[in-house]
């Protein structure tokens, strides 16, 4: 029997449950409101510092970019983010109505060539500060994760 088959047997080594789910216009006002919640999770989870601050910067980057890249801050579209607890980590998930990117054609902003280009610094950032990153197919959803 693979190792995979014996994990799935201890429902409680990789409980997922679902703790949160906005849907919001794609204004940037309504970062707030992912801010507020990410607040309370800090709380509630006793989160430290560090890994709060990483987590609050990389997924306000990612809600961020949904609006403004993703739907074009259009407020007809919606973002979608809903959150969820995993043993100990905790996942993100933001999805946007646009018609996504490809995360691999993003530019490296630390090679020297785009040190003064404006593009992927977010992508960079999120990359580097969540323990776990994941784009869809389409580069319409991003899951990040971290661990608490």
């Amino acid at each position: 029997m693979r190792s995979g088959m014996m994990e799935d047997k201890n429902p409680s080594a990789m409980e997922t449950r679902q703790i949160n789910k906005l849907e919001f216009a794609s204004d940037l006002e309504n970062i707030s409101l992912v801010e507020t919640f990410i607040d309370r999770l800090k709380d509630q989870y006793d989160i430290e510092d560090n890994i709060y601050g990483n987590m609050m910067l990389a997924v306000i980057e990612a809600v961020t970019n949904a609006i403004e890249h993703g739907n074009n801050c259009d407020c007809n579209k919606s973002v979608c983010f809903t959150t969820y607890k995993e043993d100990k980590s905790l996942r993100f998930c933001i999805e946007d109505q646009g018609c996504g990117f490809d995360p691999a054609k993003v530019p490296d902003p630390t090679l020297p060539e785009n040190l003064e280009e404006p593009g992927g610094r977010g992508v960079f950032l999120i990359r580097h500060l969540a323990d776990l990153v994941v784009f869809d197919q389409s580069g319409s959803r991003i899951e990040i994760q971290f661990r608490i």
